[in-house]
């Protein structure tokens, strides 16, 4: 106790305090309405997703002031706790597009892209393609979870004021695309 005492007289004195306390971030997801004005609805998905092969830009969103983003929360040793990916584009009554999903941040300039995290598509939804409701997994045992920072964990560095969190979209097979939704975790300091 007097460590602690003696910690923020020195903080406050202009020395270094001893018991600065982690910042903590909260859960929340990234949707398609969570995108900037040109990617914020399901047709403009739809009309961005590429041929098969080509890499393109679907979706992004722009840090505000204040805060600080990465893409996935929790930590693979608290599975119960941590956030998981649901994500696809299709037909509705017919099939679903199949391609690689890069999450990625990328700097208020556009020099710089880290990608976070990168998968197929195919396994994050179920192989219901009826409606965006039936295409929706909710089981925690198949679907793929999104630690915070992705693969690299929390050395991952977070995205600022004005930077970006963005999902670039290489099909490998395309059907003639009516739907599009998904549900990504992200973490977020204020």
């Amino acid at each position: 106790m007097m460590n602690n005492l003696l910690g923020k007289v020195t903080g406050m004195l202009g020395g270094k305090a001893q018991n600065t306390p982690a910042r903590q971030g909260y859960y929340s997801a990234m949707v398609i309405e969570s995108g900037d004005t040109a990617y914020n609805t399901a047709a403009k998905i739809i009309a961005l997703a590429p041929a098969v092969g080509v890499k393109m830009r679907i979706w992004e969103y722009t840090v505000p002031a204040q805060q600080a983003i990465t893409w996935g929360f929790g930590s693979p040793l608290t599975p119960d706790n941590q956030g998981y990916i649901w994500f696809c584009i299709g037909l509705a009554a017919t099939g679903f597009d199949n391609g690689t999903v890069l999450l990625g941040h990328e700097n208020h300039s556009r020099h710089t892209l880290i990608p976070v995290d990168e998968f197929n598509d195919g396994a994050t939804h179920t192989s219901d393609f009826t409606t965006l409701v039936t295409a929706r997994d909710r089981n925690k045992r198949t679907m793929r979870a999104l630690p915070e920072g992705g693969a690299k964990g929390q050395q991952t560095p977070l995205v600022g004021q004005d930077s970006r969190l963005t999902i670039d979209y290489t099909a490998i097979t395309l059907v003639a695309e009516d739907i599009a939704g998904f549900d990504i975790p992200v973490t977020i300091y204020d």
